[in-house]
């Protein structure tokens, strides 16, 4: 599938591995100029190289999204690089502590709290007003099912990726009209290095859990974000769109 992306410009957090690195390449493939941001300075040289190797654009940036500070840089990395930002995809995350939340350790709720949703916002606050100077454009969020129904063992991971949705509706509603496009997209499991602590009889599990008998993969994800961001999608905004193989429509 072709989308026209030819000249502008995104970027993309989380872009070192798994659903970010989808992202980011894909991107680039149809003409965007990308910047490949991840905590993991090898991760976003790796796929940087990958990018341009292939023929398309991209520069490298390391940013935890969890410090204000190194967020605002990814944004000025962009600028710098390119001229412009077009195109965000916020999609940096962890999945915490897997304890019921009467035994959560508060230390590993904060950072859970810090990157996936703090994380978000940091990105939204910078992102929007570039994109504004830009001429408009469209960001995507990256929720989860667990955004929108409840999982007993990720209480940290839930209330975050459910505080995405609704920054994400309620950001959408503040810039429509000045255009800009935000979404949200909820992927049910996907195999990615996100789930490397899971066991093969987890995962099993995890593959019941939805009704089209497999896990999602990355370039999946990837293309629903790309949809998010073209003109495909130009009557969509605040909305919620679910990428999980059929596991919430139980």
């Amino acid at each position: 599938m072709q989308y026209s992306f030819s000249g502008r410009v995104a970027l993309v957090t989380g872009a070192g591995s798994g659903i970010g690195e989808s992202i980011a390449r894909l991107l680039a493939s149809n003409g965007l100029n990308v910047v490949v941001s991840d905590v993991s300075a090898d991760n976003a040289q790796r796929v940087t190289s990958l990018i341009n190797a292939e023929g398309g654009h991209a520069v490298a940036n390391v940013a935890d999204v969890a410090r204000i500070d190194e967020v605002q840089a990814a944004v000025a990395c962009a600028v710098d690089a390119f001229g412009d930002l077009h195109f965000a995809v916020n999609n940096a995350g962890i999945s915490g502590d897997q304890s019921p939340v009467g035994e959560l350790d508060p230390a590993a709720w904060s950072r859970v709290i810090d990157v996936n949703l703090n994380g978000v916002f940091y990105g939204l606050r910078h992102q929007i007003p570039a994109i504004l100077r830009s001429g408009g454009g469209a960001i995507v969020n990256v929720s989860s099912i667990l955004g929108v129904v409840g999982d007993a063992a990720n209480p940290a991971y839930v209330a975050a990726k459910h505080a995405v949705t609704g920054l994400t509706r309620s950001a959408g509603l503040a810039y429509a009209s000045k255009g800009i496009r935000i979404n949200s997209i909820h992927p049910g499991y996907v195999r990615t290095p996100i789930l490397d602590f899971l066991d093969e009889s987890a995962l099993q599990k995890a593959v019941d859990l939805h009704p089209i008998g497999r896990l999602g993969t990355s370039d999946e994800i990837a293309h629903a974000v790309a949809f998010l961001l073209s003109e495909g999608s130009s009557f969509l905004v605040g909305t919620q769109l679910i990428a999980d193989g059929g596991y919430t429509a139980r």
